[in-house]
C-alpha cells in the first residue's frame, strides 16, 4: 500500500497554492446587529489584492464549523481572495467558539436545528447587509458584485450551506436562498434518518462543490469514513455537480486550518499520513476551489476548462466533475 503522495504531485499541487506570491490585504474585522432578530453577527473580510485592480469583485460568504470563529476557513478564504473573489467569514453566536470550550456535550447540544435556523438566517442577514452596503456605495462593499455571490462552508457551515442551497427536509421543507448562484460544502453531511439522498438533495439545481476526504468521518461517531459525505454529490442532479475526494484526508484537513484560540486536540486522533498529506490536499483544495469561484461567479472559461481537467490528484484522490 502507497503511504505518500510521490514527490512529482507534491510539487505541483504545491506549486499552485496562490498565496505563494501574492501578499494579500490586511482582513478587515466588524460586527453587524440584525434590529429583526437582535443577534449580533461579527465577520472578518478578505479582499483580492491590487493585482486583481479594484473591483467590483465576485463576493463569497463562509460560514464556520461547528466551536469555529470567523478565523476559520483561513487557508481557503485566502486562496479565493488571491484568486480575485472577496470572503465574508461569518460567525455563528450559538455554535461558535464558547460552545467547543464546554465540551463535547455542549458540542452536541449546539448541533441542533434551532442553530441550523439561526445560521441560516445569519447568513441571509449577511447577503442583505452587502446589498445594501454595496447599494449606497458603501465602501469597501461598493467593491463587490452582488450580483455574484456564492455560499460555502465547513462541517455545520456545510450543512448551513446545504440548507440554503436547497436541501430538502423531512416533509419538503426548503430554504433554497436565491441569491447566491454557486456552493462549496467542505465535509457535506448526508441526509439525518436514514433519507436517500436523491430525495435531500435532488432540488439543487445551481452549480455545488463537495469536498471530503477518506479519513472524513463524523466527529460524533455515527460514521468513521468519508463516504457518508462524498455520497452528497449522487443525490445531486447532473449539470453543475462536482466532488473532490482527498485520500487520507480527514475533518481537520477539509476546515482549512484551525482559528486562534483553539486547542490543537481533535475529536478525533488524526493520522500521520493524514497530516503527511495535508500540506498537498488543502493546496489542491484551494486550487479547484478557487477555480470553481472564477468558472462560475466570474464567468472564467479558462477556469471552466481547469475544471474539466485538474492537475495535481495525488494517487488515491479523485475529481468527479459533470
Amino acid at each position: 500500500m502507497q503511504t505518500s503522495i510521490s514527490r512529482r504531485s507534491l510539487l505541483a499541487a504545491c506549486s499552485l497554492w496562490p498565496l505563494a506570491t501574492h501578499a494579500l490585504p490586511t482582513p478587515t474585522l466588524g460586527e453587524w446587529t440584525d434590529p429583526a432578530r437582535q443577534r449580533r453577527l461579527p465577520w472578518l473580510l478578505r479582499l483580492p489584492d491590487a493585482d486583481r485592480g479594484d473591483g467590483p469583485w465576485p463576493c463569497v460568504v463562509y460560514s464556520h464549523g461547528l466551536g469555529g470563529t470567523r478565523e476559520g476557513g483561513a487557508r481557503w478564504g485566502e486562496a479565493w481572495a488571491a484568486g480575485g473573489i472577496a470572503v465574508l467569514h461569518v460567525q455563528h453566536a450559538g455554535s461558535d467558539l464558547p460552545v467547543l470550550r464546554g465540551g463535547l456535550q455542549a458540542l452536541r447540544a449546539a448541533a441542533s436545528a434551532e442553530q441550523l435556523v439561526a445560521r441560516t438566517g445569519d447568513m441571509q442577514f449577511a447577503l442583505g447587509e452587502i446589498a445594501r452596503r454595496a447599494e449606497a456605495g458603501e465602501a469597501p462593499w461598493s467593491r463587490l458584485r452582488r450580483g455574484a455571490l456564492g455560499l460555502a462552508g465547513h462541517s455545520f457551515g456545510a450543512v448551513t450551506t446545504q440548507a440554503l442551497a436547497g436541501e430538502r427536509f423531512p416533509y419538503g421543507r426548503a430554504v433554497a436562498e436565491p441569491r447566491p448562484r454557486a456552493f462549496i460544502a467542505f465535509s457535506p453531511s448526508p441526509p439525518p434518518g436514514g433519507r436517500s439522498v436523491q430525495d435531500a438533495f435532488g432540488g439543487i439545481t445551481r452549480p455545488f462543490l463537495a469536498v471530503t476526504g477518506s479519513e472524513d468521518g463524523d466527529p460524533f461517531g455515527s460514521y468513521r469514513k468519508g463516504d457518508p459525505r462524498a455520497a452528497v454529490y449522487d443525490g445531486l442532479p447532473p449539470g453543475a455537480r462536482a466532488l473532490l475526494w482527498l485520500d487520507g484526508a480527514d475533518h481537520g484537513t477539509c476546515g482549512g486550518g484551525r482559528p486562534p484560540g483553539l486547542s490543537s486536540r481533535t475529536l478525533q486522533p488524526r493520522s500521520r499520513l493524514t497530516l503527511q498529506r495535508e500540506p498537498a490536499h488543502q493546496a489542491l483544495a484551494a486550487r479547484l476551489s478557487t477555480l470553481w469561484w472564477q468558472a462560475w461567479l466570474a464567468g472564467d472559461e479558462a477556469a471552466r476548462a481547469g475544471l474539466r481537467s485538474p492537475e495535481g490528484l495525488g494517487p488515491g484522490d479523485r475529481w468527479r466533475f459533470d
